[in-house]
């Protein structure tokens, strides 16, 4: 299974991460340089936990920081995978309440990271639609481009992940 599909057309993000709300930041493992060339983004200890949904080598954290890892496609999730993404904004929203500060990335920190900021959001009680426009102002306008991730949110993750089970 492929983790990301080739997107030519989507441009890097000008900066590796950006806060969505206080303590709770979306980010991607490349980045655009000021010369416009791609370079590799390593997460050191700038956050308490780091979710990471596509694992690159060599990409971090330092060890002794919290890593929660959950490799998705960009692309249909199973029942299962979409149990990991609410799992992930569940424990993004935990550590959010005790005060620390939460990363979550993906390749470009648009699409996967997007679908469990988004739901983070959605818990605490924003609309899918409120939580996408926040994440695309903050983020990208490019944050949560992959139609199917705006449908998963539309819907709500749960719902989704039991229909999913459904047709399998």
């Amino acid at each position: 299974m492929r983790t990301r599909r080739s997107q030519p057309d989507v441009p890097a993000p000008d900066s590796p991460w950006d806060e969505i709300v206080p303590g709770l930041w979306m980010g991607g493992h490349q980045v655009r340089g000021p010369a416009g060339q791609l370079e590799s983004v390593v997460v050191d200890r700038q956050f308490d936990l780091v979710q990471t949904l596509l694992r690159l080598p060599g990409h971090g954290p330092d060890p002794g920081v919290e890593h929660h890892v959950w490799p998705i496609p960009d692309g249909p999730l199973d029942g299962t995978q979409l149990a990991g993404v609410i799992r992930l904004a569940e424990a993004a929203c935990e550590a959010q309440d005790a005060g620390r500060t939460v990363l979550v990335r993906c390749f470009h920190g648009y699409n996967r990271s997007g679908l469990v900021v988004a739901h983070a959001l959605m818990r605490r009680g924003r609309t899918a639609e409120s939580a996408i426009r926040l994440i695309r102002s903050r983020r990208s306008s490019w944050a949560l481009h992959n139609d199917l991730f705006v449908d998963y949110l539309r819907s709500g993750l749960t719902t989704a992940r039991l229909l999913e089970e459904l047709t399998e």
